[in-house]
Parts: structure tokens; C-alpha cells; sequence
């Protein structure tokens, strides 16, 4: 993977949750999309379900693609902060992604936390043909990522680095609190 032109911000060591709001979410969004930019405009925008399907929506906005697919893939076993992970991704209907032969791909989820959603999506995206396949990824949760490497090592857009559970305003957790 590449580096991002213009490093992540990397929020302060936190006890709780990152709550983050409407406005957080547009400011990541366009600044993954001045990233993927920066790399040339993709001919299709790949949301992860659930999660990435916002981001995925606004970024292809701002870039002007139409071409906007999802596939879902998960590990978080329910939406409750620090909730389990699976060991191996789960795969719903990756034939939903339909034809992806030569295309240039960018694939949007809304977290990583160890890489492994991203990574076994990634891989999926290659094998129905795409000839070039880069990532984007609002946040990214350092506390679950694997020593001796780095976020943009494996991640070619990332908005936002932080230590912490991160909750979205599009999760029902985030009306809680």
C-alpha cells in the first residue's frame, strides 16, 4: 500500500469511546476523498456493509463516481462497544459486487481495527478481476493493530487514528450516551 499524502490526525489516549458526529464524518470523508484524488479518481466506489456504506456513498459524491457497489463482510459480532471479533471474516453475497474486471477500485469501510476485514475484502475485490484496488478507511484503532506494523503499511486512506472504541452516529449506542 501507499501512504496517505496527508497523514491522519491521531487522537490523544482516551479511557472511553470516540463519539463522533455528523460534521466528523463529512471532514473524513472529504479528506479521504482529496487522498484518493491526489491518486487519480476510481472507476468504482466499494462500500463495506454496514458500517463503510456512508462513507463509501459521501466519498463517491465528492468524486463524482456513479459506479457505487457493497459488500458485506464482518468480524464484530454485535454493535456494542468493545463487542467480540470473529477469527476469520464473515462473507454475505460477495456476488453483489458484480463484474469488477479492470476496473479501478476504491474500497471504503468505516474502522479497522487489526487490518483483517480489510485485507480479506481487498482480496475478494482482486478476485472478481479488479485491476487495481486501493482503501480508505475513516479510523483506524491502533489498540488492535498488530505490532511491527503500521496502519498505512495496509491502508492506502486513513482520516483519522485513534486509540479508542469508536462510535458512529449512524449506531444506536451513539443516541445513549
Amino acid at each position: 500500500m501507499s501512504a496517505s499524502p496527508v497523514p491522519a490526525p491521531e487522537d490523544a489516549d482516551q479511557a472511553g469511546p470516540l463519539y463522533l458526529a455528523w460534521d466528523d464524518i463529512g471532514l473524513a470523508s472529504t479528506a479521504l476523498a482529496q487522498q484518493a484524488l491526489a491518486a487519480g479518481v476510481p472507476q468504482a466506489v466499494v462500500g463495506i456493509v454496514r458500517g463503510g456504506l456512508i462513507p463509501a456513498v459521501w466519498i463517491a459524491h465528492r468524486l463524482g463516481v456513479h459506479d457505487v457497489r457493497t459488500v458485506e463482510v464482518t468480524r464484530t459480532t454485535s454493535d456494542a462497544v468493545n463487542a467480540a471479533k470473529t477469527p476469520l471474516p464473515t462473507v454475505r453475497n460477495p456476488a453483489s459486487l458484480g463484474d469488477l474486471a479492470g476496473l479501478d477500485v476504491l474500497l471504503v469501510d468505516d474502522i479497522a481495527g487489526s487490518g483483517t476485514t480489510l485485507a480479506h475484502t481487498v482480496q475478494i475485490v482482486r478476485d472478481l478481476g479488479s485491476a487495481r484496488v486501493r482503501t480508505a478507511v475513516l479510523a483506524v484503532n491502533r489498540a488492535n493493530w498488530p505490532a511491527g506494523s503500521e496502519p498505512h503499511d495496509r491502508i492506502d486512506h486513513i482520516a483519522r487514528l485513534t486509540t479508542t472504541w469508536v462510535v458512529f452516529p449512524w449506531e444506536e449506542q451513539h443516541d445513549q450516551r
